[in-house]
């Protein structure tokens, strides 16, 4: 695409026909953006659009556009081998370089963030080797005196170094960071020191001051970063400048700073939450250092969390400054700045618990927006919740002062149920505020697996959950007091492994009562204390409650599940279907009677959300429970298969022609475990969907490889013999797809997956005339890109087709493309490779190919072959006997299926839709070390004397005495 006004034209035209809400005018609109991505100065012209329009929209859109363009295409990954092109050409990649620092800074905020970002993204990949001038171009730009400039600079290189805080160690890392420090240490403290003057020169600007404080929030996250893996030699230099700023900042208080939304955090309080961070940092991992500072900074934070207010926009900064205190109280040599009975009280009463209250705000978003009121309280996502921090602080003291915590907060607890005691309705939030205090008390170790791991000995656990938890649940309505509904609940899923066992067995008729509660926070609270419950492990590592046990309230509780789903915002609750999956599993062959009625609620449950689809985990759980079903059903009766597919099929036919991206890999998965379960042959309403699986379009979405390949092989195995006779034109497309697999990094053992099917299961005149062919593309394959995973494929494939056609056949075959080929591919890839195999069906296949290839292949006997014989021997004994070589070069770090550019629906694997593995030698040979000395024995009996001459002039000593040693488990001897 030439950089022409008609080309800026069209661009515009196509960019606003993508914000057309009319999705037929929107989605050919976005086809064509992505139909010319790959065309060179594309990049260019969005960039020229962002720069040039006059439109402000089209601006946005642009940017928006380019930045998502560079996210998808920047990286280059070199996983493909042919079929991922480099979308961005090189001199598109160096223009883009060259102009994108000086546009964004000259850019409306609004841009300037969507260009930050893709700078970040570029820089990710080339900085600093293949960008090495960013750095100073963004530092010089300090001395602009434009704060605008400054801002867009800092912003820029925050979503550059914030990776600093979590990569793992490494020289790389190191190299680049000591790279950072050297150009941006000195500039940025300099910065730091006349943004802080500027602010005292302005202090009565409100509009000044706002730009002023936003570059300071930034200079206080990259002090962050930079200060996160070690302590740099000239932060620990200039340590005086930072703290002595950064305490002075804390204790700052500008009238013309404070804001009267109460929800939304201003510029003050977001800059000393970052400082109380940055404190926090230095105390844990710089103590020694900072030790001087300390003092002044628990001073300031304690002042400061007696006098902040409980509104929600203080939340971040309280939860900041509260974990400060937490991390310092943890720290041995600490210990005595709280020590004092006093101080724990004055901790415990003026910190601890005023922001363990359920305040207005909580109760609203426990109504109102129930789904992050989940996601925080139960999925640990409140990391910035005053509840958690507040939480942790008890925890942090606990680890000194276990006794006076536990005593002055018993107090406490006893006073808090006595209040709730008098007046339950009005007083319900002292008992909400009690349980919180004994969870964080009793809590010293927690996973989301298993729940409290170690409980403080002091607090009696049984006791409290009988005495004031279980009144609670046991109450006639379920929608009384739905907040502490939903505490007792929780209580019992954190301590489900400190309550009795019969305890738990009490409580589950009350959860399944629960599900019915209308407040969505107490019904899916139910649904996940009882899958919690369900996944606990007993002794002998069964479930500790077992079917027998749940029999009593299988059906309840199946009804009360799926009624869950139908209770307003809760149609999609991936609570409640997982629930039912670990229900499914739990319950087995008990869930039969009532599969008609399940069946029918999964498929038009699924039928619903194929519309469209919002719900990752939801989908997933909801098709682990349809597996379940069929399993389940089949397993004791066979035949049922028949009355699942009736009842699935006509929604993945209307899946599969809507193309529901998200749910096809799935749909392939079920339809795979349903053919599977056929015994004979293939039914004719799979051989009508067998053409379009071999459509190219299905094979272009990595998400759909394994599963689509997993399809493919229970065609074969179920129906080879119909494929020859009814569809032998379809071939050609089976092999189609292999020879796609086969030219991917990332993909070629899928392709051998298929393949090796084809060989097992195919009548052998039916893949006759293609042989030839499929050798000679898998030469080319190893001639243009040898990797290690290929290697294993490749042997195990030429393993199996010997065993299948015969070792002769797979001389002849080789020595075919090519004289003496066979020889080269016995010396420079099964023998020195073969010990790399892993997996033992594998080295199964392999250990009786390579005895075949031994013992029933003549020329190794009688030609020029023969020097081979001895040494691929001693590869197989090795094989058995060695371990596994499973060194790969440096070169071949393979990226992930997540890792491939651009959004793919990545592949989600069913976990009940599993494949038992297959064995394709399992009847012939059960152990093939006797295998291999039955054969020896076999061939010696052909030809006397041959083998015992050939072993004693070259197999190495040790080899020798485990060939005897097979020799003697077989009974028999060589002549």
């Amino acid at each position: 695409m030439e950089l022409s006004d008609a080309n800026l034209q069209t661009l515009t035209e196509y960019l606003k026909k993508t914000l057309d809400p009319d999705p037929a005018i929107r989605r050919p609109a976005e086809k064509f953006l992505e139909s010319v991505e790959g065309s060179q100065n594309y990049p260019l012209l969005l960039l020229t659009l962002l720069e040039k329009s006059q439109e402000n929209v089209i601006k946005v859109c642009a940017s928006v556009t380019f930045k998502n363009y560079i996210k998808r295409n920047w990286r280059i990954v070199g996983i493909l081998v042919e079929d991922e092109p480099n979308k961005i050409c090189e001199s598109d990649r160096i223009a883009i370089k060259a102009n994108i620092v000086p546009l964004m800074l000259s850019s409306p905020e609004q841009i300037q963030k969507q260009l930050s970002d893709a700078i970040s993204i570029i820089g990710r990949e080339d900085f600093p080797q293949k960008w090495p001038d960013l750095l100073t171009e963004m530092v010089n730009r300090f001395q602009s005196g434009d704060f605008h400039v400054i801002n867009g600079v800092l912003r820029t290189a925050h979503s550059l170094f914030k990776r600093y805080r979590h990569e793992f160690k490494s020289n790389e890392l190191w190299t680049e960071i000591k790279l950072v420090l050297d150009a941006f240490a000195l500039p940025l403290t300099n910065l730091f020191k006349a943004t802080i003057e500027l602010c005292s020169t302005h202090a009565n600007d409100a509009s000044a001051l706002k730009v002023l404080f936003s570059s300071l929030i930034l200079i206080a996250k990259l002090f962050y970063s930079l200060n996160f893996q070690d302590l740099p030699e000239f932060f620990e230099d200039n340590m005086e400048t930072w703290m002595t700023n950064f305490h002075s900042l804390l204790t700052l208080d500008n009238k013309l700073l404070q804001t009267d939304d109460e929800e939304e955090a201003g510029l003050l309080e977001l800059l000393k939450s970052q400082i109380c961070d940055n404190a926090a940092l230095y105390a844990q991992k710089y103590d020694e250092e900072f030790q001087p500072y300390l003092p002044r900074f628990v001073t300031a934070i304690w002042n400061l969390l007696v006098t902040t207010g409980q509104e929600v926009k203080y939340d971040l900064l309280v939860s900041n400054a509260i974990q400060f205190l937490a991390s310092v109280c943890e720290r041995p040599h600490y210990k005595h700045l709280f020590e004092d009975q006093n101080t724990l009280t004055s901790i415990c009463e003026k910190v601890i618990v005023p922001n363990m209250e359920f305040r207005a705000a909580d109760e609203e978003a426990f109504e109102d927006n129930s789904e992050e009121y989940i996601r925080r309280d139960l999925e640990g996502s409140d990391i910035d919740t005053r509840r958690r921090a507040a939480c942790d602080l008890v925890r942090g003291l606990c680890k000194f002062f276990e006794g006076p915590v536990t005593g002055i907060f018993s107090g406490y607890v006893n006073s808090m149920l006595q209040e709730y005691a008098k007046n339950p309705s009005v007083n319900w939030k002292h008992k909400d505020a009690a349980i919180y205090l004994v969870t964080s008390l009793a809590s010293k170790a927690q996973t989301q697996k298993h729940g409290i791991t170690q409980a403080n000995e002091l607090v009696n656990l049984t006791e409290f959950f009988v005495n004031h938890i279980q009144p609670d649940l046991k109450s006639a309505s379920v929608n009384e007091f739905p907040v502490l509904k939903a505490d007792g609940i929780k209580y019992i899923m954190i301590f489900r492994n400190q309550v009795p066992k019969e305890q738990l067995l009490v409580s589950i008729p009350l959860l399944i009562n629960h599900l019915q509660a209308e407040s969505i926070v107490v019904h899916t609270y139910a649904a996940h204390a009882l899958e919690r419950l369900f996944t606990m492990r007993g002794t002998n590592n069964t479930t500790l409650i077992t079917a027998a046990e749940m029999a009593p309230f299988v059906e309840v509780l199946l009804t009360n599940l799926f009624k869950a789903l139908t209770l307003p915002g809760s149609s999609e609750n991936e609570y409640i279907m997982k629930a039912i999956m670990r229900s499914f599993s739990l319950l087995q062959e008990s869930i039969i009677p009532y599969i008609p009625s399940v069946i029918t609620q999964l498929t038009q449950k699924l039928l619903a959300v194929s519309k469209n689809p919002s719900k990752p985990h939801f989908n997933h759980y909801m098709f682990e429970s349809i597996c379940l079903s069929i399993r389940i059903t089949c397993k004791a009766n066979p035949d049922a298969v028949g009355s699942f597919e009736e009842a699935l099929f006509l929604v993945f036919t209307e899946i599969l022609q809507n193309d529901v991206q998200e749910f096809i890999p799935y749909v392939f998965q079920v339809m795979s475990l349903l053919l599977e379960m056929h015994k004979n042959e293939i039914p004719s309403s799979y051989m009508a969907l067998f053409p379009h699986l071999l459509q190219p379009v299905l094979w272009e979405r990595t998400g759909n490889i394994p599963p689509l390949v997993r399809l493919l092989q229970a065609y074969l195995e179920r129906g080879a013999n119909t494929i020859a006779s009814a569809a032998a034109d379809k071939i050609p497309g089976l092999l189609g797809v292999f020879q796609k697999l086969i030219a991917s990094k990332a993909n070629d053992h899928q392709g051998f997956y298929l393949l090796n099917s084809i060989i097992e299961h195919m009548p052998p005149e039916s893949v006759d005339q293609y042989r030839k062919q499929i050798f000679i593309l898998l030469f080319q394959r190893l001639q243009n890109s040898k990797t290690t995973k290929f290697i294993k494929s490749f042997l195990v494939f030429i393993n199996l087709y010997c065993i299948k056609y015969g070792a002769l056949a797979l001389q002849e075959i080789f020595d075919s493309i090519q004289p003496k080929m066979f020889g080269m591919v016995l010396e420079k890839i099964i023998i020195p490779e073969i010990q790399k195999v892993s997996g033992q069906v594998e080295k199964k296949i392999c250990a009786v190919g390579i005895t075949k290839i031994l013992t029933e292949c003549p020329p190794m006997m009688d030609t020029e072959y023969t020097k081979l014989w001895t040494p691929l021997l001693q590869a197989l004994i090795g094989l058995f006997e060695l371990p596994e070589d499973d060194t790969i070069p440096d070169e071949e770090h393979f990226i992930d299926i997540e890792d491939t550019p651009g959004y793919q629906t990545a592949f989600s694997q069913l976990a009940f839709a599993g494949k038992k593995e297959h064995d394709p030698v399992g009847q012939m040979v059960n152990n093939p070390r006797i295998h291999l000395a039955q054969s020896l024995h076999k061939l010696s009996t052909a030809c006397p004397g041959r083998v015992p001459s050939m072993l004693s002039t070259s197999l190495n000593a040790e080899a020798l005495q485990y060939l005897q040693g097979y020799l003697q488990a077989a009974s028999v001897t060589l002549l």
